[in-house]
């Protein structure tokens, strides 16, 4: 997989706080279909990706999988538990491809950051920016409704694996209508539907390997009132 457009959450980081991340940490192989955490499970440690595809999903009352976040390598999973008492994960990370992280021990972790005012300092940066991305996510989707959700995402996929080509942007990872479906907490023949739209309209095209190229990006922003956000907050991880 070519690398994406955006910078990497390392870059997001100070040096000394990535070194220390790993100085706390073992590693794990990880592998597709298994799970670093569940929904509901006991929040113990924090991961640091090294390589593979993790995806963060959220359950619904109603028993569909909303998908969040995707996590690759330099990105920190299970971040939201720190300094809370008898956490539980909030959301589940399922493994899509296999891989490699480094498991960080919750405790270990918030003792360092407590004796380390400036690398706390830093992890506190880190962390709202990483909020900032949720919270233009939800935005998106409480805003937009469901076309203005698939249009966002595809803005996002964009800016996290887009390939610059001569006809306009391929994103250079394949997702299933479901996939796609998940990120916007609509139904996959929604998703069907609207993709068909963009299609007819030359806004998209669909590659026989199942990758999507955008032809006019601009289309889809004006659509949900784009406000050009940061590419490190407006990106899929």
């Amino acid at each position: 997989m070519n690398v994406p457009v955006r910078s990497s959450d390392k870059d997001l980081l100070s040096d000394d706080l990535h070194h220390l991340l790993q100085q706390l940490s073992t590693r794990k192989k990880i592998w597709k279909d298994t799970y670093l955490f569940q929904e509901g499970m006991e929040a113990e440690e924090l991961y640091l990706i090294q390589s593979g595809l993790v995806q963060i999903e959220k359950l619904t009352a109603d028993g569909k999988e909303m998908t969040l976040r995707m996590c690759k390598a330099n990105d920190i999973v299970g971040e939201l538990t720190l300094f809370s008492e008898e956490a539980k994960y909030m959301l589940s990370a399922k493994v899509l491809s296999d891989g490699e992280v480094f498991v960080i021990n919750k405790n270990k972790l918030e003792k360092e950051l407590v004796e380390n005012g400036a690398l706390t300092f830093e992890f506190m940066k880190w962390m709202s920016t990483h909020l900032r991305k949720i919270q233009s996510k939800i935005r998106d989707l409480l805003l937009n409704g469901k076309k203005g959700a698939l249009y966002s995402t595809l803005i996002r996929l964009a800016n996290s694996y887009g390939i610059q080509r001569v006809d306009g942007i391929l994103i250079n990872i394949v997702l299933t209508n479901q996939e796609l479906a998940n990120f916007c907490a609509a139904a996959r023949e929604s998703v069907n539907r609207m993709l068909g739209e963009l299609r007819k309209l030359g806004v998209i095209s669909i590659e026989p390997s199942g990758k999507i190229v955008i032809h006019e990006l601009d289309f889809l922003k004006n659509e949900i009132d784009c406000e050009n956000c940061p590419i490190d907050i407006c990106n899929i991880d």
